[in-house]
């Protein structure tokens, strides 16, 4: 493994975020607040708990995973476009660097922003609610993985579209409204039975069902179902990827 050419990607995509530290880190972290203080004083005020917990605590790691989702799919969607719209993308690829390491790069780095920007949140509602972590260990590997499997799915969004409002596109139109309707702000055993089962059908409800019960021991989904989900993506996601590479799809062209 080309350990030079991997550690040159990923800490010029760690400088990115350095130079454009308002944009990537400051604004959705104080966005994701505006969506705590909001909920949590609008609703928070008429909901005293959900499932043994205050609503405020419950809320947040439904507003850590939509961060999580929206930032990772961004960083690795951005990340590996802009290559492909500069050109530079050629220079790369002919370089002798495999595409197994060009993947661990850009999804790395973007996955660590990703965990930055949830830990960071976490810190910043820790200010406002009295919050636990029932699961530590639990807590960071759906952190994790959960970071890296969207970073990859971002990664494929960079490889597909073909403008940048393709980028966004994804992230704002599909991302946000399954994280909304996916239990980040109330459980889905309010729903009636139909619409619970409906519901059921959107991924995202299985990384927040799990991610919450991190926290509290409390989940709408079992958590093995939740993790399972989650790793499900993790492989549809490499395997879209590998299928990208072995085909130059985007990229050769």
């Amino acid at each position: 493994m080309n350990v030079y050419a991997l550690r040159a990607i990923y800490v010029y995509e760690m400088m990115r975020t350095r130079r454009t530290l308002l944009q990537s880190i400051v604004s959705p972290v104080l966005s994701t607040s505006l969506y705590f203080v909001v909920f949590g004083a609008a609703i928070g005020s008429r909901m005293s708990q959900v499932g043994g917990v205050s609503y405020g605590a419950f809320i947040v790691p439904g507003l850590i995973m939509l961060g999580l989702l929206t930032q990772s799919i961004s960083n690795a969607s951005f990340g590996i476009y802009f290559p492909r719209f500069v050109g530079t993308i050629y220079e790369l690829l002919s370089a002798p660097v495999s595409p197994l390491e060009i993947v661990i790069a850009y999804v790395g780095a973007a996955a660590t922003k990703s965990i930055m920007i949830g830990l960071i949140t976490l810190a910043t509602a820790a200010l406002f609610v009295d919050l636990r972590i029932d699961h530590p260990f639990w807590m960071l590997g759906f952190l994790l993985l959960t970071s890296v499997t969207f970073s990859l799915f971002g990664f494929v969004i960079g490889i597909w579209a073909d403008g940048f409002e393709k980028l966004q596109m994804v992230p704002l139109l599909i991302v946000t409204p399954l994280t909304f309707l996916g239990g980040s702000f109330y459980s889905i055993d309010m729903l009636p039975p139909f619409w619970r089962a409906v519901t059921l059908v959107n991924p995202v409800v299985y990384l927040v069902s799990g991610f919450r019960w991190s926290f509290y021991g409390v989940s709408d989904v079992n958590v093995v179902v939740s993790f399972g989900m989650t790793l499900v993506f993790l492989a549809v996601c490499l395997g879209i990827v590998t299928w990208i590479f072995r085909t130059g799809y985007r990229l050769k062209t």
